[in-house]
């Protein structure tokens, strides 16, 4: 049986000895946030970036697919070279391209100049959220792997509630340019941060492996098809209940952004129960919180006719969501820890694959069926990704302890 151990960090003012969560946490959590606050702010702006240009909904919904295939492919080809270079300042190279892309897009004079540099955008965050990842598991004290990584994955509950949430009402008192340049302001100050923070890596001398090497590793490929599962789910959803809110119940954008703020509470919350897989066997754990998005969906599904409904449904969203995604960072990255920033760089390359599949594959069927069709449709995929999730430990490729 495999445990999940601590990586040694070299900070010789670390804590880990006595268990207490790192500062450098609280860092990585407002890195989480900033690039949150892009990959999820144009779906409650779309209607207006939409009529800015001149283009429907879905065309500048091509902004977040761009972004979604320019992470996808910069974690399958660069995030690779995270474990030799160094995850620390890979995370200060990618903020620096995603502080530029952002200014592009906030001044964007026409529609596909935001899509590309949204696709430049992605590039950063595909390098920048496996090295975020990586530094999490390492820095984590033995025993609050769950709990370390948890704080860190609340940087997206950040974007969510002080950034997403906001975008919509700013773009209806002011402008949506003015979103991107308040993502841009943050980002560009994370950079600085970073600059500034004593983090240092040491230089490997061992090649760069191989993108899809992780895909050799037991355990990682069947969570690969539940994460691609999964977030084509979510994505596919997310990227377009603001406009079903927006035109299909004739709600202002400020209900958007109250939609988002309720997921976001939702994720939060769940912070509070990072400890609820004490009680539900390891191999269960992750397939159970994936079964309870499927039930977020069905009901989504009956009720996105009403709008309160829609606020409760949402919370109880974000509050599975967050359990999934947590159990499922901690599975894969206790799988290898010497090759974490690989296996880390493929489970970013199939999440933002899978942004650019939901975004742009649920369009036509939004279009045609409307958004209960979507729901559905995001139901079916979580019972394939709890299937999968369950399958490493089926075939005895995957026994992990956690530890507490």
């Amino acid at each position: 049986m495999s445990e999940i151990h601590q990586a040694t960090s070299s900070d010789p003012g670390n804590s880990l000895d006595r268990g207490r969560i790192p500062p450098a946490v609280f860092l990585l959590m407002a890195a989480v946030a900033v690039i949150g606050c892009n990959s999820l702010g144009l779906s409650p702006i779309a209607p207006e970036v939409a009529h800015t240009f001149g283009v429907s909904v879905p065309e500048a919904m091509a902004g977040t697919a761009a972004f979604g295939l320019g992470t996808s492919l910069s974690a399958l080809l660069l995030a690779r070279h995270i474990d030799r270079v160094g995850a620390w300042r890979m995370l200060r190279i990618a903020f620096g391209l995603l502080s530029a892309s952002l200014a592009v897009t906030a001044a964007a004079p026409f529609v596909m100049v935001l899509i590309a540099a949204q696709f430049s955008a992605g590039a950063a965050a595909g390098v920048a959220l496996p090295a975020i990842y990586s530094n999490a598991a390492e820095i984590a004290p033995k025993g609050r792997e769950t709990k370390t990584v948890g704080l860190m994955l609340s940087g997206w509950t950040l974007s969510m509630v002080a950034g997403v949430s906001l975008s919509a009402l700013l773009a209806d008192w002011l402008h949506w340019r003015v979103v991107y340049l308040a993502i841009f302001i943050l980002a560009a100050g994370a950079f600085l941060v970073l600059c500034l923070s004593a983090h240092r890596d040491g230089r490997s001398s061992e090649s760069a492996p191989s993108p899809l090497a992780a895909l050799s590793i037991p355990g990682v490929p069947p969570l690969l098809v539940a994460c691609g599962a999964f977030m084509t789910a979510f994505y596919g959803v997310y990227a377009y209940l603001g406009d079903h809110l927006h035109e299909g119940l004739g709600l202002p954008l400020g209900a958007n952004g109250m939609v988002t703020l309720v997921y976001g509470l939702g994720f939060g919350a769940a912070t509070l129960l990072d400890g609820i897989e004490k009680r539900v066997p390891a191999r269960l754990s992750l397939p159970y919180a994936f079964l309870a998005v499927f039930v977020v969906y069905l009901l989504l599904s009956a009720g996105n006719g009403s709008y309160g409904a829609v606020l409760a449904l949402t919370f109880l969203w974000g509050l599975a969501n967050h359990l999934g995604l947590n159990l499922l960072i901690v599975r894969l990255t206790a799988l290898d820890p010497a090759r974490r920033g690989t296996i880390m760089g493929m489970n970013s390359a199939v999440t933002y694959l899978a942004t650019f599949a939901g975004t742009l594959g649920f369009g036509p069927l939004y279009a045609l069926a409307g958004f209960t069709a979507l729901t559905a449709a995001a139901a079916g995929l979580m019972i394939l990704a709890s299937l999968a999730a369950g399958a490493p430990f089926r075939s005895g490729a995957l026994k992990i302890k956690l530890e507490h």
